[in-house]
Parts: C-alpha cells; sequence; structure tokens
C-alpha cells in the first residue's frame, strides 16, 4: 500500500498519468516500483498502468482499486494471433524482451498512443520509450525510466535510444550516477535527465529487533546476483556461528547450482532456497542482516526494503546503487565487488557485535526514510509537472524540422528496428515527410 504522502499535490493539480509496462502480472523489479508509484500518485491523480502483456488472470502482487489497470494483448487467448507470429518493427531488435513483442504489440501499443487523452505517460524500459517517444501525441507529456543502467545497453540498443530519445520530454534513472552518464554520453537536447530512485512503501510490521540469528538476501536467482559468493562467504559464518541460518528468497536459472553449492559445503542445515515471497516484508524482519552480493545492481531495490525494515544491509559496492543508498559503516556495509573473504568479514562483524547489529539497524529505518513514497512523488510532480507547463507554454526547444523522419530511416539497422509506426495517424505522418 502507499506510503505517507503529507504534502503531496500542494504544487501540482491532478494530472492524469499512465504507465506503459512490459507485463504488469508478472514479478520483478521494475514491476513492484510501479505499483508503488502508482498507488501513491494515485492519492492525488489519475493513475493507470498499460500492461503490454498478460499472461494471467490477477496480478502477483495486489493494486490499489484506485489504480486502474488496462492490458493490450492477452496471451491467454491472442498468444497465436496472426499478427503475433510476425517479428516486431517498432520494439527495437536490440531489446532484450524483443521476442516478445510482435506486429500485434505494435499495433495495440501505437493504437493506445494515438487515443490516450494521458497528460503524462511514463515508459518503463527502453523498447517501450522509444514507442513512447515516436507514437505518444504531443500535447501528452512522454517521460521515459531507465531501470537498469545506460552502460548495461548494448551498443546497438544504444544507438536506437540515441535516435529516438531526443523526442522523449524527460528521461528519469534511479542513480544520479546513471543521470549522469545520461547527460555525457547521450546528449539529449530539450531533454529533462533527473534521477528519480525507486521508492518502497513505509512497513506495517514492527521492524526487526536486531535479535533473530538470519541472514536475508531476496532477488531473481541469476548469476549476476553472485548468491554463490554469499554462500561461500556465509560458510565462515556458520562455522563460527552454527546458530545462524542464511535465508535467499526467490527463483531462477540459478535455483540448482545454488542448492549444490549448499550441499557441497555442508551447508543444508544454516543456509536455506526459500523460494519467491511477495511481499516480503512479513520475512525482512525475522532477520537481523541484509546481504546483497550482485556484480551488477542499477539500484538495490531489496537493499532499501530491508533498510526500511530495520536490517543493516552488506553489500558489494557495485555500479551503482548500493554505494547511493547505504552509508558505509552507518547504516551497513560496502564491501569490494566479488571479494567473498570481504563479505565473510563483513558479516561476521554484525553477527558478533549484537550492539552495532542494532544501531546499525536503527539507522537504516531511518536512513532509507528518502525512499518512501512521500519524498518520491514530490520530486515525480516536479518533473511530470515542470514539463508539462513547458509543453503547455511552449518553452520547451523546438524540433528540428523532418526530425521524426530522420529518426525512422536514418541508419541500416535503425530503419529495421523504428521504420514503421503501426499507428495510423504516426505512420502517415512518415509517409508525408518521406514525400
Amino acid at each position: 500500500m502507499p506510503g505517507n504522502l503529507k504534502g503531496v499535490g500542494a504544487v501540482y493539480p491532478a494530472m492524469r498519468i499512465r504507465f506503459l509496462i512490459h507485463n504488469a502480472y508478472g514479478i520483478g523489479g521494475t514491476i513492484t516500483t510501479t505499483f508503488n508509484l502508482a498507488q501513491a500518485l494515485a492519492r492525488q491523480h489519475d493513475v493507470e498502468i498499460v500492461s503490454v502483456l498478460r499472461a494471467r488472470e490477477l496480478p502477483s502482487f495486489t493494486l490499489d482499486p484506485r489504480v486502474r489497470l488496462r492490458p493490450l494483448v492477452d496471451l491467454r487467448h491472442e498468444k497465436d494471433h496472426p499478427l503475433h507470429q510476425r517479428p516486431a518493427k517498432v520494439f527495437p531488435v536490440a531489446e532484450y524482451r524483443y521476442r516478445q513483442y510482435s506486429e500485434l504489440t505494435d499495433q495495440r501499443i501505437a493504437e493506445y498512443l494515438r487515443t490516450t487523452d494521458a497528460d503524462v505517460i511514463i515508459g518503463t524500459r527502453p523498447g517501450l520509450n522509444v514507442h513512447l517517444a515516436l507514437q505518444a501525441p504531443e500535447h501528452t507529456v512522454r517521460l521515459g525510466q531507465e531501470h537498469l543502467t545506460l552502460d548495461n545497453h548494448p551498443p546497438r540498443l544504444r544507438n536506437a535510444m540515441r535516435r529516438a530519445y531526443p523526442r522523449l520530454d524527460a528521461l528519469t534513472t534511479v542513480t544520479e550516477a546513471d543521470a549522469a552518464a545520461y547527460r555525457r554520453k547521450m546528449r539529449l537536447a530539450g531533454v529533462r535527465v533527473e534521477a528519480l530512485p525507486n521508492s518502497v512503501p513505509d512497513p506495517v510490521l514492527p521492524t526487526a529487533d536486531g535479535t533473530g540469528k538470519v541472514i536475508i538476501a531476496a532477488g531473481r536467482l541469476v548469476r549476476i546476483k553472485r548468491y554463490d559468493l554469499l554462500i561461500e562467504a556465509f560458510a565462515a559464518v556458520a562455522a563460527a556461528h552454527p546458530d545462524w541460518q542464511l535465508r535467499i528468497y526467490g527463483k531462477g536459472e540459478d535455483h540448482d547450482r545454488l542448492r549444490r553449492r549448499i550441499e557441497d559445503l555442508g551447508l543444508s542445515n544454516n543456509a536455506f532456497l526459500m523460494g519467491p515471497a511477495a511481499p516480503m516484508e512479513a520475512e525482512w524482519v525475522k532477520g537481523s542482516i541484509g546481504a546483497a552480493a550482485s556484480d551488477f545492481e542499477p539500484f538495490g531495490m531489496t537493499i532499501v526494503e530491508a533498510m526500511r525494515c530495520g536490517l543493516p544491509v552488506v553489500s558489494t559496492d557495485c555500479p551503482h546503487g548500493p554505494a547511493e543508498i547505504i552509508k558505509d559503516g552507518v547504516d551497513g556495509r560496502l564491501v569490494p565487488v566479488g571479494d567473498r573473504d570481504a563479505m565473510a568479514a563483513a558479516l561476521l562483524g554484525l553477527v558478533r557485535d549484537d550492539g552495532l547489529r542494532r544501531r546499525m539497524g536503527l539507522a537504516a529505518s531511518e536512513n532509507a526514510e528518502r525512499f518512501t513514497p512521500g519524498p518520491l512523488v514530490e520530486r515525480f510532480e516536479r518533473i511530470a509537472g515542470a514539463a508539462l507547463d513547458a509543453k503547455r507554454s511552449g518553452r520547451r526547444p523546438a524540433r528540428t524540422p523532418g526530425g521524426l523522419n530522420r529518426v525512422l530511416i536514418s541508419g541500416g539497422f535503425a530503419a529495421r528496428d523504428a521504420a514503421y509506426v503501426a499507428a495510423g495517424s504516426v505512420l502517415r505522418t512518415v509517409r508525408k515527410g518521406r514525400r
């Protein structure tokens, strides 16, 4: 549920806000933070989440009834639709999710954008930001979100983004470091680029008291999260303090490999793969220490969740998120990426010192308040509201004449990635420009 929103809505009047997301019916960080922000905004604004794909009856996460949820392509009934068997022509080929898109998604997204009454539309991944940039109406604020990092995208996708993104009105990243990278490398003249961290609702349950002898980690079980390193580091903790446990929540392709590593290290009575849990709050408060061992972390949603529940977090100092969340030695510890021994030492330091663990847990809960919905909604309102005011007053820098045409036809792969726009009105504009 939304957190404390004191003061929200005092500056900008109600807006019609729409989120365009890949699949609102699954589980993942982008879905979580989209739901959190949408629910918080719904206290003051008219909010809808538009899910390109749907594969089940209800979303995995409970959604505030004030937020409408609209699917565009229902895979339960349309998986074999003839247009869904043809490759997408707008969604960029180099985007990770490309194979899940099609001429049918091209058509449905374009039609939605052509007919929307939104004041602000938020795209939540690069491929959808390209749709938004090329197809959303001029009267609507086009706000792209980056939930990974610019450097995480392959060069071919960055080229597609570089051609389309100048048509956005604003772009938000989840860290200041990534916002700086976008400003430095993309040169998006006239596009406001701001950091907008992910939000985490205020806890419903009492925060952890530091007495539970449990270290908790959560997230997708994939190699980049380096749960193997965390398990190996925890082996040193279990050897010295066999009454402590490690609980890892989540699912993913690495499950069997991690299970074998636990067994090989003789940790079957101490380390557990718990499966997914949603919401995680009831699990976080059972622990006393949070842990994250990733090689790469665009933000660190689970780090904030753990801290809000009163857990100090030991994390690798990977790009970009952890160092912008954790104050090393105050509310958690930052250790070098890939350093098993440093991770083990940091965990042991908190396991062995009850007073330090409790002090850091209290500091973690207090310091993570900056990620509650209230302050972040106000920041979003400033970004979106300023862009809407600028658009309505005509202050936004004028686009280069013929810019859309050049975006669509320049470069070989860009033509293949974005040369066809399914929405009839936009397609007619493109053809007129070519003539």
